[in-house]
C-alpha cells in the first residue's frame, strides 16, 4: 500500500496541545479586553457568495480569494461554456472579517443597536504563497464600530488594540508602533505631485509595497505602472523629506498639502485621532507615516498598521471603511475596524518567551489500574477528584505498574495514584511521586486537602 502523504498543505497548519493552549491563553487576553470596551462577539461562515467577496479588496486581493466551485448540474454547464474561475465557482473562503460584518449590518440593521460594536475571532483564508508567518490559513482578531463618523471610533479601536498587546507583554513604547495616516492624505500627496486621479489607484498598489521592495522597486513598479518619471520623482522626493516626530510630521503635510482641499482636510482628521488617542493606552506607540497605504481598496479614512521593531511584517492594522456597508444596503453606513494578527503575534511571543511559565492543560494526577476487580474503585477515584477540581488522567490498560509510570513520566505527571485491593480495603490511596520516588499512603477523607497543598508546594 502506498504511504499518503500525511504534511498539511502548504499555508497549513497542525496545532498540537501547546500550540492550541498558547492560542487559548492570547485570545482569552484579546476577548477580554475587548469586552471591556463593550465589543460583543460575532461569528460569520467560512464561506461566502462569491459576489459579496469579489471588487471588495482590489485586483491582486481578488487574486487571493480561494473560490469553491459550483456543484451537480451547475458546474456541468459552467464547464461546457468557456469556463474561467469565476465562472465555475459561485462562493468564496472568507478573506478577511470585515467585508462580512459589512454584510451582516446590510442583512441585520433592524436589529441592531445604533452603534453596533462587535469582535470577531475568525480564521480567513488567501492564496496568497507562504513564507515564515504568513500563511494561506490565519485567524484574524478584529474589533469593529459601525455607524459613527466620529473620531472617538478611530481612538477606541486602536486603544483596544495597543491596550491587548500590552497585556500580553508588548511594555515600553519601543516594544511596538502603530504607523498611522488617511488615505486622502496619500491621495493628496499624489495629486501635488501630478499623478492623475485614473493612475491613483496603481500608484498606491506600488506605494504599498514600500516594506518589501524599498524606494527603487517602488520607482520600478511606478514605472511599470505607466505614471509619469517626474511625477514619480516628486512623489518620492517627498518620502526622504518626512519629520521624526509626530507634531512636526503632521505641521510637514499641512503645509505641503495646502493645495489639495481633500488633502489638507485629512490631515486635520488625523490630528484629531492622535489627540484623542493621547488620553489612552496608544498613546506612546503612536507613529504618523504619510506613505502607509493599506492595500485594501475599502477604506476611505485613517488608516494604521501595527509594526513590532525587527520584525518584518504587519502585526495587523486597519482604518475607516464608510462605503463599504453601503455597498451592500445601498446607503452610507460609518464604520472604523481595528484587526490584530493573531499568527505574527504568537510567533513573537514564542521567540522571546514571553507565555506564562504554567500554561498547561496537561493532567496533574495519573490513576493506576492494579485488576479488573479494582477497575471500578480507580473510576471512581479518579470522577471524585476531578470534580473537586484536579485535571485527572485514568490509564486504561492493566498494565504493570511500571508501564504505568512510564507513561506518566511521558505525560509530564509528577503523581501517580495507586487503588489495589490493599488500599482499597484499608480506605487509603497510595500516592507515588515520580520525581523523588517517594510513596506514601493517604486516607480518603483527607486525599483532596493532601493533593491540593502537594501540587500547590
Amino acid at each position: 500500500m502506498a504511504k499518503i502523504n500525511t504534511e498539511p498543505l502548504s499555508g497549513m497548519r497542525d496545532f498540537l496541545p501547546l500550540d492550541v493552549l498558547r492560542r487559548d491563553y492570547v485570545i482569552g487576553v484579546i476577548k477580554r479586553v475587548y469586552q471591556s470596551y463593550g465589543f460583543e462577539p460575532l461569528e460569520t461562515p467560512t464561506m461566502e457568495r462569491l459576489t459579496t467577496l469579489l471588487g471588495k479588496y482590489g485586483d491582486e486581493g481578488d487574486q487571493l480569494i480561494f473560490r469553491v466551485l459550483k456543484r451537480g448540474e451547475k458546474l456541468a454547464r459552467a464547464l461546457t461554456d468557456a469556463p474561467t474561475e469565476d465562472s465555475v465557482a459561485d462562493a468564496g473562503m472568507r478573506y478577511d472579517l470585515t467585508v462580512p460584518l459589512a454584510r451582516v449590518v446590510a442583512e441585520y440593521r433592524g436589529k441592531l443597536p445604533r452603534y453596533f460594536k462587535r469582535y470577531q475571532i475568525q480564521p480567513v483564508y488567501r492564496a496568497d504563497r507562504p513564507t515564515r508567518g504568513r500563511y494561506r490559513e490565519f485567524f484574524q482578531c478584529d474589533v469593529d464600530i459601525v455607524g459613527s463618523t466620529s473620531p472617538t471610533v478611530e481612538a477606541e479601536v486602536i486603544a483596544a488594540g495597543a491596550q491587548v498587546l500590552q497585556e500580553l507583554g508588548f511594555d515600553g513604547p519601543a516594544s511596538f508602533a502603530i504607523r498611522m495616516n488617511h488615505r486622502a492624505i496619500l491621495r493628496g500627496l499624489m495629486e501635488v505631485s501630478g499623478i492623475p486621479h485614473e493612475l491613483e489607484g496603481d500608484a498606491l498598489v506600488a506605494i504599498d509595497k514600500l516594506d518589501k521592495i524599498g524606494i527603487d522597486g517602488v520607482r520600478a513598479e511606478l514605472d511599470k505602472r505607466g505614471i509619469d518619471a517626474a511625477a514619480t520623482a516628486t512623489l518620492l522626493a517627498t518620502m526622504d523629506a518626512v519629520p521624526a516626530e509626530i507634531g512636526a510630521t503632521l505641521a510637514w503635510l499641512s503645509d505641503l498639502l495646502e493645495g489639495s482641499e481633500q488633502g489638507y482636510r485629512a490631515v486635520e482628521e488625523l490630528k484629531q485621532v492622535v489627540a484623542l488617542s493621547e488620553h489612552g493606552p496608544a498613546a506612546s506607540h503612536i507613529r504618523i507615516d504619510p506613505y502607509l497605504a493599506r492595500g485594501l481598496s475599502y477604506y476611505t479614512g485613517p488608516i494604521f498598521e501595527i509594526e513590532f521593531p525587527g520584525v518584518s511584517g504587519s502585526g495587523g492594522g486597519g482604518g475607516r471603511y464608510d462605503d463599504l456597508v453601503g455597498m451592500f444596503s445601498g446607503q452610507t453606513i460609518p464604520a472604523c475596524g481595528f484587526s490584530l494578527g493573531l499568527e505574527r503575534i504568537l510567533l513573537i511571543m514564542e521567540e522571546r518567551d514571553m507565555f506564562p511559565p504554567r500554561l498547561s492543560s496537561q493532567p496533574q494526577l495519573l490513576v493506576t489500574q492494579f485488576d479488573a476487580s479494582t477497575t471500578g474503585a480507580s473510576l471512581a477515584l479518579a470522577h471524585r477528584l476531578r470534580r473537586a477540581g484536579f485535571r485527572v488522567d485514568l490509564y486504561p490498560d492493566l498494565d504493570r505498574y511500571g508501564k504505568q509510570f512510564k507513561y506518566a513520566e511521558e505525560r509530564g505527571i509528577r503523581l501517580v495514584l495507586l487503588a489495589s485491593p490493599r488500599e482499597v480495603e484499608s480506605g487509603v490511596v497510595a500516592v507515588k511521586d515520580l520525581v523523588s520516588g517517594e510513596q506514601v499512603d493517604v486516607p480518603d477523607g483527607v486525599l483532596v486537602t493532601w493533593l491540593e497543598e502537594r501540587l500547590a508546594g
